[in-house]
């Protein structure tokens, strides 16, 4: 299974969206929402929201990543200082509240100024 392919397939169910598609890559940015993107290294394949990311070896495990990503369920709470991003952690909605997940951040950042947080979500696929 091709997950790229599978992906591309699904996305024309919603012609509003416009994505990117390579031979080894699909990421697709909802309007006011965070970028959803898959990479295919060999038998790898890496799944990201923004600079949040996770690497799978099962296509379904991906695949079901991604879709996550665009669902109501998901939310990404992004840190930065001075404007920049460093720490991306997504959140899943459970019994209405919104729980923190997984985080992936930046060793070099300037701790010292007041982080500033925003959150973004995708809400194309209905829970």
């Amino acid at each position: 299974m091709n997950p790229i392919s599978v992906i591309e397939e699904k996305l024309k169910k919603y012609p509003e969206l416009s994505y990117k598609l390579t031979e080894n890559s699909i990421s697709v940015t909802p309007e006011n929402g965070f970028e959803v993107w898959l990479n295919k290294s060999a038998e790898i394949f890496t799944v990201g929201y923004e600079g949040w990311h996770e690497e799978f070896s099962n296509p379904e495990e991906a695949l079901n990543c991604f879709a996550f990503g665009l669902s109501e369920a998901c939310r990404l709470k992004i840190i930065s200082r001075n404007g920049k991003p460093h720490s991306w952690t997504v959140q899943e909605l459970i019994n209405g509240s919104w729980v923190d997940s997984e985080t992936t951040g930046l060793l070099l950042f300037p701790f010292w100024v007041k982080p500033k947080i925003n959150y973004l979500q995708n809400s194309i696929v209905k829970i």
